[in-house]
């Protein structure tokens, strides 16, 4: 099989599509999360530790020098992103651990029995029974 067919199978493939359109999902997800950071947690922190801006916060490894920038070591930018990703991961445990519930509950969940099969309906009836 040629190596185009075979990318084309991949492609065409539904799977591709579903992990497109969640690569997409998450990377809105992250744009999100990132404002929600910036603009609504690190503010009052920053107020509460003084009126801080962690954006701000770095150490110059080299001054600016014949038209070459500063080089910075950002440290307050690496504190937000940190921030970011445990709100991230906060959010992805809570949504794992409401889908394994959601999970659980529907293995607990009698099966029906058909209405067809008169044994395992007696069988069903006399479990019921039995359990009172």
């Amino acid at each position: 099989m040629s190596i185009f067919k075979e990318f084309k199978e991949f492609i065409s493939r539904g799977n591709v599509f579903d992990m497109a359109v969640g690569i997409i999902i998450g990377a809105s997800f992250g744009k999100i999360v990132g404002s929600v950071v910036n603009d609504l947690f690190m503010p009052p922190i920053g107020i509460l530790l003084g009126g801080t801006d962690f954006s701000e916060f770095h150490i110059v490894l080299r001054e600016a020098a014949d038209g070459k920038a500063a080089v910075l070591f950002k440290y307050g930018s690496f504190i937000g992103t940190t921030v970011e990703f445990l709100i991230v991961a906060a959010a992805v445990f809570s949504l794992i651990k409401i889908i394994n519930r959601f999970k659980r509950e529907a293995e607990k969940a009698p099966k029906p029995v058909p209405k067809e099969d008169p044994k395992l309906l007696l069988l069903t009836e006399i479990r019921d029974l039995l359990k009172k």
